[in-house]
Formats: structure tokens, sequence, C-alpha cells
């Protein structure tokens, strides 16, 4: 081998070498970083754009795909402590051409966090009907999609302004009473008679923490490094006191049953989509609104737990899709008869 052929082939391995150790150092020392450029690259791959857009002085950070068609636009509303990227294991399966919006939620991720701001369920949906109004999604009724927290937002908020939206589909639900208690629930009573209500099991603070959060959280049963535990943790815990005091808001009497309040007034087509084996909230709560909201469709899938986004993404977006489709051909017969 020549001196030019062995230069080429250092010249080469080095170049290979950097990118590969800088993802090994990423790794073992910042994995929150990998995290956030997994979400990243996903956002990109999937064609969603990030945008703001403000009211007065109040932020909102937002991701979306595709314009406003004949199809009704998707508003997607995330679960407590999460944020819009959520999304993106449904928006895989999700048409390019339809309109897709995913927000962070009042105080999270890009979105303005305030002391002064009201986190109540009821105060949520005023903020998400400001948003609304900001990017005039309201310009045609839409279809609206929240779980978990963002379900009891998205149910208070089709109470709230009926005129707004299409259809609703809520993906678990909170805001609903239970005839029976969920793992979660017991967990909850148990840190309050012992009172350690600070080691709320949806607010972890250690990898271990974290490991139990997604245990409780999923039905199937992810094997995540230790690694990518940590980086978990590591974006969480900035967020962690922020966390604590929503979760306080929520669960407040004003708010715990705010879902339960408003679902008599929930005149939309409404699809609820629920674990089976939810352990977070449980199922039973389908029965609830399928008793008291007149066009409700109930779809209960096996094998799945509360992070339903996560663990049944494909057959999520399907149950969606199908949903629009038979609204739309129901649609259609009421205007050709």
């Amino acid at each position: 081998m020549d001196l030019d052929m062995l230069n080429m082939f250092v010249i080469a391995s080095g170049t290979l070498a950097i990118p590969i150790l800088a993802f090994v150092a990423s790794f073992l020392l910042w994995p929150s970083a990998l995290i956030r450029i997994y979400y990243w690259y996903w956002r990109r791959a999937l064609g969603m754009q990030v945008r703001y857009a403000n009211y007065d002085d109040y932020q909102f950070c937002y991701s979306y795909r595709g314009r406003p068609g004949y199809r009704p636009s998707i508003l997607m509303l995330h679960g407590f402590s999460a944020h819009k990227d959520m999304w993106l294991s449904i928006v895989k399966f999700l048409p390019k051409n339809l309109h897709l919006v995913c927000v962070d939620m009042p105080g999270h991720e890009g979105t303005t966090r305030s002391d002064l701001d009201d986190y109540s369920i009821r105060g949520q949906a005023k903020r998400i009907h400001q948003f609304v109004e900001c990017i005039k999604l309201n310009r045609k009724p839409f279809h609206l999609v929240g779980t978990s927290m963002g379900g009891n937002v998205a149910g208070v908020y089709a109470a709230q302004y009926p005129e707004d939206i299409c259809s609703l589909t809520l993906i678990c639900p909170a805001g609903l009473p239970s005839t029976t208690d969920s793992k979660f629930i017991k967990q909850l009573r148990e840190l309050q008679e012992t009172k350690r209500i600070d080691r709320i099991p949806l607010i972890p603070s250690t990898p271990e923490e974290m490991a139990d959060m997604l245990k409780l959280c999923s039905y199937v049963r992810f094997k995540v490094p230790q690694q990518i535990l940590q980086g978990l943790v590591d974006v969480r815990i900035p967020h962690n006191e922020f966390y604590r005091k929503l979760f306080l808001e929520i669960v407040d009497e004003k708010s715990r049953h705010s879902l339960h309040e408003n679902m008599s007034k929930i005149k939309a087509p409404t699809q609820v989509i629920w674990g089976k084996q939810d352990q977070v909230l449980d199922v039973s709560g389908a029965s609830v609104l399928a008793s008291a909201i007149p066009d409700c469709h109930v779809y209960i899938l096996e094998n799945c737990g509360h992070s339903v986004v996560v663990e049944r993404p494909r057959k999520t977006a399907n149950l969606i899709l199908e949903f629009l489709a038979l609204l739309h051909s129901i649609d259609n017969n009421k205007k050709q008869a």
C-alpha cells in the first residue's frame, strides 16, 4: 500500500470514527440529547413543522403537517407531562394530505409556563380555544383528539365550544369517577395516607422510578436501556416542580371530574378508545361516557394499557380514520336524502 493510499485510508477511517464516537459519547454521557435528536429526526422524517403562535403575551408551540382541505383538520391534545411529539407514532400512520396540528399543552415544552396561569381543566380548555383562534383553525369545524389529561380538556372543550368541532376522539380520558379503583388511584391513596404525596408515580426522579412509571402506563413491557431511562429522567427533572403543581391542580375538586360534569353537554359525534388493561384510569370510564353522550362509539383494545398512543399507534390511527370516514358517509347520505 503506497503512502497516498495509506493517507486516504486514515482520513476515511477518521471521518467515520468521528460520528460513531460522538454517538457513543452522547449515549453514555448525554442520553437526553439523543432523545431530543430522536424527536427532531422523526418530526423531519414525517414532515411535521414546528411553529409558534401568540395570544397577547402568551406563546403556543405546535407542530403541523398539511393544509386545511375538504376533510376536517385534526387537533391533538397530549396528556400530563408529555408534549406534542408524543403523537408522532400515530402521525406515521395518518395520510399526508390530512391537516394535523399537535400543540404543547399550557406550561408544557415550548408553550408558555406562568405561575399566574390557570391550569385547571377549564382553564386549559380556555387556553386551547385561544390557540385555535390564533391559528384560525375554527374557520371550519375540526376533529379534536385528546388523551388522558388532554382527553379531559378535549371533552370540556367540546362541551364549552361546540361550534368549533365536528367530532371528538377521547383516548383513556381523565376527569371521570370510577366504581373500580385503578392501580394508580390505589397508589395515590396510599401516598396520601402516609403523607408522601411528593412521590407521585407519574413524576419520576430516578431511572428506577421511570421504569416503574412505564410499567404502570403500559401493558406491553418495553425493554428500555438504563441510559435511555436516565435520559428520559434528565429531560423531565427540570420540569418536575411544575408537574407536581399541575398534578395537584388537575386532581383538585374543581378539575377532578370535569369531563363527567360536562359530558352531557357534548353534542358532537364522539369516539372513545380505551386500553382494557389500563392501570392509570380504569376502563369502566368508557361505559360512563357511552351512557351520557348520544352518538358515542366505544372501542376497547385488548392487551393494551394507558399508553394507547405508544402501544397501539397503527390501530389507533386506523380507528380515527374509520370513524371520520363513517361520519363523512353519514353526512353524505343526509345531504342526498
